[in-house]
């Protein structure tokens, strides 16, 4: 599915901004870790709460958690024991974006979620195989 064809950057701003929310679960995919995706032969699925990530970039970088809030309107993640403090030292989540963090172990995998894997598994078996070469004459030559 494809937001917008124009390459102009306040056009993607607009369309991810307005984007319907079941398109926004694309914005959420994460990478595996390499245990994993040899396990499940994908490279990235949505991250969902119960998830254990670890962040490979920024101030949080190698910190390890469960993933316990996901928000699908700002496209960001909140981790276990990744907080900072309010100026009255109420501690309250430090959102991260999913790109930026790595998928450790998955929590529950449910029958959607299985659809998921399988349905990316076909895909990602199509393009390592490459383009198919037709054994057939060609209709010009």
């Amino acid at each position: 599915m494809v937001l917008t064809r124009s390459s102009q950057p306040r056009k993607q701003r607009k369309a991810l901004a307005e984007a319907p929310l079941h398109a926004r679960w694309r914005f959420l995919n994460a990478r595996l870790s390499d245990d994993l995706e040899k396990e499940y032969g994908v490279k990235r699925l949505p991250v969902r709460v119960g998830d254990t990530v670890i962040i490979m970039r920024g101030d949080w970088k190698g910190h390890e958690g469960k993933v316990v809030e996901v928000d699908l309107k700002r496209s960001r993640i909140a981790v276990e024991g990744v907080t900072i403090k309010k100026s009255d030292g109420t501690p309250v989540f430090y959102v991260i974006h999913p790109s930026k963090v790595m998928i450790k172990k998955l929590g529950e995998i449910d029958d959607v979620r299985r659809k998921i894997i399988e349905r990316r598994q076909k895909k990602e078996k199509k393009e390592r195989a490459g383009p198919e070469k037709s054994s057939g004459g060609d209709a010009n030559g």
